[in-house]
């Protein structure tokens, strides 16, 4: 008997908080503004985070607020920017070029050879804060893909000689790659971007000579090659200024140590890495 209305109470219980709730949602309930579904449609659906906002429906929401641009999403092209446009009314979004990420390094394991064995978590930051990582060059890449593990969209896996390589057809500009990489040596750069630096070493050349043989020395010479005036030294590192740069491969003919690359493809890059 004690058992039958112990059952009794407690489904009785169940009934009036189900009822309780139930008024209660129908209270506080919030008309959900239709477009924020169509936006999430748009959308890819990723859920990756990258444009700031807590996955693809509080992108949409945000939108939908105002709190955010149309073509937020960084992973999406200029057409779902256009139609998030059109479904908020209005003006198309401009289109802008595509950008991808490029890991700015060369230093394989035979051009940079490492300081001692590391036998770690393998990820980058861990390493990173072992005595400055087991990489000679305190600039380069740590070769444990963390990169490649940050990346949703199958766009960049570790190639043969223990660099990432980025697959630029696939690539969305998500930018998790580059928080990934605990020395900033990933960076979003307009694909149509030919001539690049792929160093990020700003140690003075003598230092650069004894830890990495493609690092780049500091010298300044592709500074007074360029016809343009287009490459600067800034902390012991050329940097070339993108809207100058008319890729006359001037710079890359000059480079003592081969660091600057003129990229067509992405089969220039891994020659270049491939190359004793």
């Amino acid at each position: 008997m004690a058992v039958v209305e112990a059952i009794l109470v407690l489904g009785l219980s169940g009934a009036v908080f189900g009822v309780i709730l139930a008024l209660a949602a129908q209270k506080f309930h919030v008309e959900q503004d239709p477009r924020q579904d169509e936006i999430v449609q748009l959308l890819p659906g990723a859920n990756c985070g990258a444009c700031g906002f807590p996955g693809c429906s509080g992108l949409a929401s945000s939108i939908v607020a105002g709190d955010a641009p149309c073509n937020a999403c960084p992973v999406s092209g200029s057409e779902t920017a256009s139609g998030i446009a059109a479904i908020m009314g209005v003006e198309p979004v401009t289109e802008t070029e595509k950008k991808v990420a490029r890991v700015l390094c060369q230093g394989t394991d035979e051009r940079c050879e490492p300081r001692y064995v590391y036998d770690g978590l393998r990820q980058c930051k861990a390493q990173n804060m072992v005595a400055g990582g087991a990489k000679s060059c305190v600039y380069g890449c740590l070769g444990l893909g963390s990169c490649v593990d940050a990346c949703k969209f199958d766009a960049i896996h570790m190639g043969p000689f223990g660099l990432p390589i980025v697959d630029e057809a696939r690539c969305t500009s998500c930018g998790m790659c580059v928080d990934a990489c605990p020395r900033g040596i990933i960076q979003l750069m307009p694909i149509s971007q030919q001539v690049t630096v792929f160093c990020r070493s700003k140690a003075r050349g003598a230092e650069v000579r004894k830890t990495c043989k493609i690092g780049c020395i500091g010298c300044g010479i592709c500074a007074k090659a360029c016809p343009k005036g287009a490459i600067t030294l800034q902390d012991n590192l050329a940097v070339i200024n993108r809207e100058e740069c008319d890729a006359c491969g001037i710079c890359v003919e000059k480079c003592p140590t081969k660091c600057i690359v003129m990229r067509n493809n992405a089969a220039v890059i891994d020659d270049a890495r491939s190359a004793s």
